[in-house]
């Protein structure tokens, strides 16, 4: 058997109406449009948000706040969890992703200031919480900061 010679079972398929084609077909004139109507029209179909005149949802629910959309998200490492690396380690963004720490190498990251560090290491990021710095170099390391 040749994948050619597939096709479907006797009866699955149905053949769909002949719209439009005289009299004859059972399916002329108004071509199952009915008459005159919004619907009996060329392109006179209203869009599924359509709420038949009524003021749609989107414009009745109130609006609040403010959204940014110029807002950076920054992927957020705590201190407690660079213990996992070696004495002297330089820790960068990419070595984070690579342990599971952060999703996505290329977003920027911040280290904050949750739990203790025990080993100076060198921490490469984006950003760090003011705490976060003076734990670092009170242990030893040293926080750089990426553009």
């Amino acid at each position: 058997m040749k994948i050619c010679d597939l096709a479907p079972a006797k009866g699955a398929k149905k053949k769909g109406k002949r719209i439009g084609r005289g009299p004859a077909s059972g399916h002329g004139k108004t071509a199952t449009r009915g008459h005159k109507g919004q619907a009996a029209r060329s392109g006179g179909t209203k869009p599924s948000w359509f709420e038949g005149g009524q003021q749609p949802l989107t414009r009745r629910v109130p609006k609040r706040g403010f959204k940014n959309n110029f807002r950076k998200n920054y992927l957020i490492v705590s201190l407690e969890r660079l213990n996992t690396f070696d004495t002297d380690a330089v820790v960068t963004p990419q070595l984070l992703c690579e342990r599971g720490m952060i999703k996505k190498s290329n977003d920027p990251v911040k280290i904050l200031s949750d739990g203790d560090l025990t080993k100076p290491m060198v921490i490469s990021a984006h950003k760090f919480s003011r705490k976060a710095i003076e734990k670092i170099e009170a242990v030893g390391g040293r926080a750089e900061v990426l553009s």
